[in-house]
């Protein structure tokens, strides 16, 4: 049965800001686990007013009593007026037409590891040709996923970063891990963080925003010589990551 699902998410009054982006964060790697179990089909933002967050959903389930246990688990779970619409198959509805006259597979999103690091006084280039010129160094911190857990290695990680005059910053993100079980991976990123002049403000100021208030994505290929961790080598990688008053968290996902 497939499920038409409406979201309207409410973070309630006086909720820690800590808690506001663990559970915003989860809910992430919460829809790429249903997207990689063929239960979430897709998800759209709808337009909103100022300050409301909502989201349209197309889930599939067996029953409506396990869409609502699929619903009930995922982290804004409480904080979500939802509404469920059941759909029925519709006789005229078209098959799917594909030019080459066979079916590619569908995009799936696995999450890999989420990284919390914490990050040093930038050191100020100053003026480039494309920018404002900066390098932040991750001094340490720690990552975990379903098959990798370990540390940042300080003195071999920074962001590389140019602003530019709207404050978008471009980052060259270069960092080195080490696994709990003594393997090394280099990840390099490409990065992007933008908002509205106001946030990125807050943000430069060192304040606390809230991640769903910007964009930071990015794009991340990860190399190492772990003959058990080889498949790192060949995948391909997309993040997630938010800017705190002292740290940055990156969340990566194989494009499956």
């Amino acid at each position: 049965m497939e499920f038409l699902v409406e979201f309207d998410v409410n973070i309630p009054d006086g909720a820690p800001s800590a808690e506001a982006e663990a559970r915003l964060s989860g809910e992430a790697a919460a829809a790429a686990k249903l997207a990689q179990e063929g239960q979430l089909m897709r998800l759209w933002k709808p337009p909103a007013s100022p300050g409301e967050t909502k989201a349209l959903g197309l889930y599939r389930a067996g029953s409506r009593a396990e869409l609502d246990r699929l619903l009930g688990a995922l982290p804004l779970a409480g904080w979500m007026d939802i509404v469920v619409t059941p759909l029925e198959p519709h006789p005229n509805d078209p098959e799917p037409a594909h030019a080459s006259g066979f079916d590619l597979p569908d995009a799936r999103l696995r999450p890999v590891y989420r990284l919390e690091a914490t990050v040093g006084s930038p050191l100020e280039l100053g003026q480039i040709a494309h920018g404002h010129r900066r390098i932040v160094p991750l001094t340490g911190g720690t990552f975990s996923g379903p098959e990798l857990s370990g540390t940042l290695m300080p003195g071999a990680s920074a962001d590389w970063q140019t602003v530019l005059p709207d404050g978008t910053a471009l980052g060259d993100i270069r960092y080195t891990l080490q696994t709990d079980g003594g393997d090394l991976l280099y990840v390099q990123s490409r990065g992007v963080r933008h908002g509205s002049p106001e946030v990125l403000g807050r943000l430069g100021r060192g304040e606390e925003v809230g991640a769903g208030e910007y964009t930071f994505r990015a794009a991340t290929q990860i190399e190492t010589a772990a003959g058990a961790l080889d498949w790192l080598n060949k995948g391909i990688f997309i993040g997630v990551a938010a800017r705190g008053p002292g740290g940055v968290i990156y969340e990566t996902y194989l494009v499956g």
